[in-house]
């Protein structure tokens, strides 16, 4: 049997702000953000910016992954 993670519940603004902060995103990173993401119905304009905008520095490689 594995064990399930249980991650803090943060908002999508915190967790985005530390991803653009460190132009860096964690496996930990991506698992709290897709947490926050299905955990909410909708979002508002500036959730919706900031999202798109760590996307887009994904896109460009501005954003690097790591472990």
């Amino acid at each position: 049997m594995q064990a399930q993670a249980t991650f803090p519940k943060l908002s999508v603004e915190t967790i985005v702000e530390r991803i653009l902060a460190f132009s860096q995103i964690t496996r930990i990173d991506q698992r709290l953000l897709m947490a926050a993401l299905l955990s909410k119905d909708s979002f508002n304009e500036n959730e919706h910016s900031k999202i798109n905008l760590v996307f887009d520095r994904l896109q460009r490689g501005l954003i690097r992954f790591v472990d």
